[in-house]
């Protein structure tokens, strides 16, 4: 399926390079598309909304179908199974529990001047959450709800609203519902793509606007966040899935194929690649990837995904493959070796990392507990996973004494006099004429 590829060869180190030089290109007729939305939206609000779902989503679709009511997500909790409640409930604890570390606190310090300064941490007033339509609501992405919503409400989001396209019959998936309510999302909205990044960014009659938006989306999902970034807070820009697998010749070729997949079934632009330094788990690895990518419902999405963007490195070490990874940056990676920790202090560009042979990668998308919004392209090696800091913002905390004041004058005045600013060092002059008399 893949050609195996030495990586001290001139084709290795070309391959190396074009992988670590890797770039989500986004069309600029599409950037052109969904500005006219957002622009669209932002005028005519709900009318705009009503007009582009009847076009792409649902012909009957009315404005009294936006919002979804209470009725219809305590009826959704009897169109799903006490297990999938029970398996929800089991990904929001761990969720819950892992980012419940990530919360940080106001604090406030003293100088001996009698100045006081600190840090006042709070939650933005309003974020909504966006979610896929998941092939028009049949496979409803429930973990993203988890995973975006979670760390809203432990922030202490005062409002949190969700959008996501209506399925047939305008329906949302009642196991869609379900987890929006037991994560603990205030309103819920069927609208999807720009327009729905529209409406949580601009408002109209049904929809209040947000401070953040944050969740995975196709192209013009993905645009739209882009183009409002800056009036509205977001989590980030993100590319197709990546998972780069580092094995050794221990664990089973099987499974690293399996994991390769997995990320490669969600879009044909995904990236897998296997580094590793056997010769005979890359061969094994190619050989299980064809075998295992035909019993796959979405197998010719993997495959395509697979032979346009996948790569099989032989390296002649671990510590090879730790650098090549870091030069790569992946969103996710696996260490499938036989003693994980040992090579985990090398590792320094990765949205997230996945130890030994019982952690594949959808145990992270699913139920771990760390967030499975991750930097894509490369963007780990200046950029984290979304977390309750996304839903967060800080403000700095002055408090001058007189006497701090007077200490600290005369130096402002000559900073501000140095950056040509002098109505800053008037601000100062003003305060130190009232307390002297001359301004000196």
């Amino acid at each position: 399926m893949l050609p195996i590829v030495n990586s001290r060869t001139e084709e290795g180190k070309k391959l190396i390079r074009s992988l670590a030089d890797r770039r989500f290109e986004l069309a600029s007729n599409q950037e052109d598309t969904v500005r006219e939305i957002l622009e669209d939206v932002r005028v005519r609000g709900d009318e705009a909304l009503v007009d582009f779902t009847r076009r792409y989503d649902s012909e009957t679709f009315r404005t009294e179908h936006i919002a979804v009511s209470e009725a219809e997500v305590k009826a959704a909790y009897s169109e799903v199974d006490d297990d999938f409640i029970r398996i929800i409930r089991k990904a929001i604890s761990n969720v819950h529990e892992f980012h419940r570390r990530q919360l940080d606190k106001s604090w406030f310090m003293t100088r001996q001047d009698g100045v006081i300064l600190g840090q006042s941490v709070l939650p933005v007033e309003a974020a909504g959450l966006y979610v896929p339509g998941g092939q028009g609501g049949t496979t409803p992405l429930v973990s993203s709800v988890v995973m975006n919503g979670v760390p809203a409400v432990l922030a202490g989001v005062n409002r949190i609203i969700l959008a996501t396209p209506p399925g047939e019959g305008n329906r949302v998936s009642p196991h869609l519902l379900v987890t929006a309510a037991e994560v603990g999302v205030h309103e819920i909205y069927r609208i999807g793509s720009a327009w729905a990044i529209g409406a949580m960014v601009f408002g109209t009659g049904t929809v209040r606007p947000v401070n953040v938006v944050v969740g995975p989306g196709n192209i013009f999902v993905t645009l739209a966040k882009k183009l409002v970034a800056g009036m509205v807070g977001i989590d980030m820009v993100a590319g197709p899935s990546e998972v780069l697998v580092l094995a050794d010749d221990t664990p089973s070729p099987r499974c690293l194929a399996a994991d390769m997949l997995s990320q490669a079934e969600h879009d044909p632009m995904a990236t897998a690649i296997l580094l590793t330094t056997s010769e005979k788990v890359a061969r094994d690895v190619d050989i299980a990837l064809e075998e295992l990518a035909t019993g796959l419902e979405r197998g010719e999405i993997a495959r395509s995904s697979i032979m346009a963007n996948g790569a099989i490195l032989v390296v002649s070490s671990l510590e090879e493959a730790a650098e090549i990874a870091n030069l790569i940056g992946p969103e996710h990676l696996e260490l499938a070796v036989n003693n994980p920790w040992a090579l985990l202090p090398l590792i320094k560009n990765a949205g997230a990392v996945f130890m030994g042979e019982h952690t594949p990668e959808p145990i992270g998308d699913y139920i771990a507990g760390p967030n499975h919004v991750l930097p894509t392209m490369g963007t780990a090696k200046f950029a984290s996973a979304l977390g309750v800091e996304t839903f967060l913002k800080r403000s700095s905390i002055i408090a001058y004494s007189r006497k701090a004041f007077l200490d600290d004058a005369s130096d402002v005045v000559r900073m501000a006099e140095i950056e040509g600013l002098t109505a800053h060092a008037l601000s100062i002059r003003v305060r130190l004429e009232n307390e002297t008399g001359d301004g000196n």
